[in-house]
């Protein structure tokens, strides 16, 4: 399936690839999402009729819409998937987007791994919101369990901009919300 706002529905480097989230994807997906619920922004088990009506409900009809509100990509390594993301909460008045990212629960304990496959796919939305989408900013929201994936972002040239302390509260303690931002300047400075 193609994503009509974007100009390119595949892009890669390498063996890694990133193509409109696949359907053949959706149950991977939910299985990870279950395994690593605590760093997400998700509260209860997915089931298999949810990722469904998702999918059906809110990604397929946004591959058509010409200022969508999500834009959710299969992360390919030779062509078998390995992760998902993309740009939500996209304000197209504003050309802003949030970045996700989520990789498979076994590859995400790697952490020479991870830092390839998300500075990867860190690219890939860089060239997607900045070339593609003309956006000026894209932010994340990270809970501040996830360490690697925090540096991993600052290495990638994603700004500490704030801290919601004890924003969340998960495995029986409050745990801090950082906000990272990246700027359209930034990346015209950098290519």
């Amino acid at each position: 399936m193609n994503c009509a706002v974007l100009k390119n529905n595949i892009l890669g480097i390498d063996e890694y690839n990133i193509v409109p989230l696949r359907r053949e994807d959706i149950f991977l997906i939910k299985n990870w999402r279950n395994q690593q619920i605590n760093v997400l922004r998700q509260n209860k088990i997915l089931t298999d009729e949810g990722q469904v009506n998702y999918y059906e409900q809110v990604v397929i009809p946004s591959f058509s819409q010409s200022q969508p509100k999500i834009i959710l990509f299969s992360y390919l390594f030779k062509n078998e998937c390995i992760g998902y993301g993309g740009l939500t909460n996209i304000d197209w008045h504003s050309k802003r987007a949030e970045m996700s990212f989520l990789l498979d629960t076994k590859r995400a304990k790697d952490k020479k791994l991870y830092e390839i496959e998300f500075s990867n796919f860190i690219t890939f939305m860089k060239k997607v919101a900045f070339d593609n989408l003309q956006l000026n900013r894209v932010f994340t929201e990270t809970y501040d369990l996830r360490e690697w994936h925090i540096r991993v972002l600052e290495k990638n040239g994603f700004k500490l901009e704030g801290i919601m302390r004890e924003h969340v509260f998960i495995e029986g303690k409050f745990v801090d919300s950082l906000i990272h931002g990246y700027l359209r300047k930034e990346y015209e400075m950098e290519r």
